[in-house]
């Protein structure tokens, strides 16, 4: 499942990077927990959860069923 989220997340990365941030992939736990890492301008940006829960979230699960959640690390 990891190499799915890595390959979702690739075409999420363009939109962030627009934005000057980023996102890394840091764990896919057994149970469905995505961890990720914010970076560049999304790292302590004030609207940073609701790009992780309305963005990358949602277009995680919505394209990988087995996705349970999104934490940032």
């Amino acid at each position: 499942m990891k190499e799915q989220v890595s390959q979702v997340l690739d075409q999420i990365r363009p939109a962030l990077q627009a934005d000057g941030g980023d996102v890394e992939l840091v764990d896919v736990t057994d149970d469905g927990i995505v961890k990720v890492k914010l970076t560049g301008a999304c790292h302590g940006c004030p609207m940073a959860q609701m790009t992780l829960s309305q963005g990358i979230e949602q277009h995680l699960k919505n394209s990988i069923p087995q996705v349970k959640a999104v934490e940032a690390v």
